[in-house]
């Protein structure tokens, strides 16, 4: 072996021989699982295999190909094309020929369009090629429902903090590990906490640290791991779960929670621009007139998120994120919005009430357009009195409740209600 031809990364050399090495898991391989249940049938069927990265989504499904005896293909989604799925089909079909199956397997299949996607479905249906997709995305959302219908969806989890450290000490007991490195103990600590559940990064870790210290100490795992940037798909599921937590954990006035969600996803690379539009989205939506000052602050938040640009601008997104959290909480507007919505799709279209009709020309006037209509100013009782609705349609959408400004709200909405003839004074 020489400079131009170095050893494989630790995390490939380790790489499990057979399906009894895999650390993790058990939900899938132990006794009676799924996965087990299909080895011992002898019957691969195609699969989509669903995980964080690092939770050996490739090396499984070399092995349950080995498994079963299969020819095995490897594609990745990110090079891979039409073409390549068509050069598989073809040895796929010189190995039937010779009597072996073939399994496909397709990392990042989440990369592949509808077309790509199409292409392999006559191949899986007809039984020539065993489907094997690897994804971080849900499946749900990235792969055809043709294609999903035809395979089965097998979550894998996220290693925990003993398996990294079973993996870590393989790592220096294997032959194909580090030879000669040994490691303190909190180092192991130190490193499986950091990895989150990621095999690679942990063992990548660990090949760096230990040409910086042996034994490895939690020095050096902190040097070798350097700056994390949380895990973050900025256009997959992550994200958008992300913003799901951000919004929930102001909603719920969780004020520190909301801020860590929001560091998340600054320090995971997010648009600032797109967290201010949904920060304005969470003033209106659930703050709304129990303070009206939320939604400016948070239009203010996005304009000062624009104008000055990551990072100077984030302590406005903060800003706002934590006046959200703490203000009183209402969505009696976005309740009473949804009605109406609904009240007019599902409705009729009925005519608009002549007195409420706009009359620029003598012709219209002719017609009754604006006739009887009573000007506020003029006659603030009649106005309360004459109809704003279509004939017949009777609504009662807005509800105001009782938190913070909307208090005040309520008590002038019940007055108007009064006025209105509406009810006997309540809201609602």
């Amino acid at each position: 072996m020489t400079l131009f031809d170095p050893p494989a990364p630790l995390a490939e050399r380790l790489r499990p021989r057979s399906v009894a090495e895999v650390v993790g898991q058990t939900h899938l391989l132990g006794p009676g699982k799924p996965l087990t249940r299909l080895l011992h049938s002898g019957r691969l069927g195609s699969l989509i295999l669903w995980g964080p990265p690092g939770v050996g989504k490739t090396t499984l499904a070399r092995l349950l190909a080995g498994e079963v005896g299969a020819h095995f293909i490897a594609l990745s989604a990110v090079s891979a094309g039409v073409k390549d799925v068509r050069d598989a089909v073809a040895e796929a079909e010189r190995q039937r020929a010779r009597g072996l199956r073939t399994v496909l397997f397709l990392d990042e299949i989440h990369r592949f369009n509808k077309a790509q996607q199409d292409a392999l479905l006559p191949h899986v249906e007809s039984g020539l090629l065993t489907l094997i997709g690897a994804t971080t995305e849900n499946p749900s959302f990235e792969v055809n429902p043709a294609l999903r219908s035809r395979a089965r969806t097998l979550v894998l989890e996220a290693l925990t903090p003993a398996d990294i450290r079973a993996l870590l000490e393989r790592a220096l007991s294997d032959e194909r590990g580090l030879s000669g490195v040994t490691a303190q103990p909190e180092a192991f600590e130190l490193l499986a906490r950091l990895a989150e559940g990621d095999a690679r990064r942990a063992l990548s870790t660990l090949e760096v640290a230990a040409t910086l210290a042996n034994p490895v100490t939690p020095e050096a795992i902190t040097e070798a791991f350097g700056r994390h940037l949380p895990q973050m798909d900025r256009n997959g599921e992550d994200f958008y779960n992300l913003i799901s937590a951000l919004h929930k954990s102001v909603r719920a006035s969780h004020v520190d929670a909301s801020l860590y969600w929001l560091a998340r996803m600054v320090e995971g690379g997010a648009d600032p621009r797109y967290i201010a539009r949904r920060i304005i989205r969470m003033a209106a939506e659930d703050i709304g007139l129990a303070d009206p000052q939320a939604l400016r602050l948070a239009v203010a938040a996005h304009d000062t998120a624009d104008f000055l640009g990551h990072p100077e601008g984030d302590l406005a997104l903060a800003q706002a994120v934590v006046y959200l959290a703490l203000a009183p909480k209402s969505n009696s507007v976005y309740v009473a919005w949804g009605e109406a919505l609904k009240a007019v799709r599902e409705g009729e279209s009925l005519p608009i009430p002549l007195h409420l009709r706009n009359a620029p020309t003598s012709l219209m006037r002719a017609q009754g357009y604006g006739r009887g209509y009573a000007y506020y100013f003029d006659d603030p009782e009649g106005s309360f009195a004459q109809n704003y609705l279509p004939e017949g349609v009777q609504l009662n959408l807005y509800a105001p409740t009782g938190e913070g400004w909307e208090a005040r709200v309520a008590e002038r909405w019940r007055k108007l209600k009064d006025a209105h003839g509406e009810g006997e004074g309540g809201p609602g």
